[in-house]
């Protein structure tokens, strides 16, 4: 089977005053870059099935993909992000952090801390590789796109790679990585961080004058 793995579209900056954990949505650039990913992955046949992080970044873009091709959405717990509960969220491409807290969150999967919020680093491991061992098994010759998180996608291919843990790319807002993976343990990566469909628009786009 194939797997794609999908970072969320674009999302908006937000902290909670009252402690609660927050979970911002999609911006207008981000919408537009999710409707662009779902036309394209439409024209190219669409997945047979759409798994998402329950966080609302991933699903809004996991709904544009739905919304051009009519194949079963699912929500799976497992796949969200380790700031899961977090009280803030700068997406990395916006932080004016210094190069420590840059680091600090390159250093995230590792050391289980992200800025004023941690985590369990071998439960995010663990969970992430069950829930793509059960998407797996479950969709032996199937096209599988997997809406979730850069956390997620560094984990999940760290492990198809063998690398150490911890964050070794950033992929772009609504790429894909493409994985081929069967039920027996094998595991090939084919594309890292495509951005095609941004590309095209681009090329497309009027020019102004």
């Amino acid at each position: 089977m194939e797997l794609l793995l999908i970072r969320h579209g674009r999302p908006r900056p937000e902290e909670s005053a009252t402690g609660a954990g927050v979970d911002p949505p999609l911006t207008e650039p981000g919408r537009a870059e999710a409707d662009l990913l779902g036309r394209y992955l439409a024209a190219e046949t669409g997945p047979d099935v759409v798994y998402t992080s329950p966080m609302r970044r991933a699903r809004e873009t996991a709904e544009a993909i739905t919304a051009r091709s009519v194949v079963p959405l699912t929500v799976d717990d497992r796949l969200r992000e380790f700031d899961h509960g977090a009280t803030s969220y700068t997406p990395p491409e916006l932080s004016t952090a210094g190069p420590e807290a840059r680091r600090t969150l390159w250093r995230a999967l590792e050391t289980g801390v992200w800025g004023a919020h941690t985590f369990d680093p071998d439960e995010f491991e663990a969970r992430v590789a069950a829930a793509f061992t059960d998407i797996i098994a479950a969709h032996t010759s199937s096209v599988v796109a997997v809406v979730c998180h850069s956390g997620v996608i560094n984990s999940f291919l760290g492990t198809v790679l063998r690398r150490p843990r911890g964050m070794f790319f950033q992929p772009a807002y609504t790429s894909i990585s493409r994985v081929a993976a069967s039920r027996d343990g094998r595991r090939q990566l084919l594309t890292l961080n495509e951005t095609s469909h941004l590309q095209l628009a681009a090329v497309h786009e009027p020019r102004r004058s």
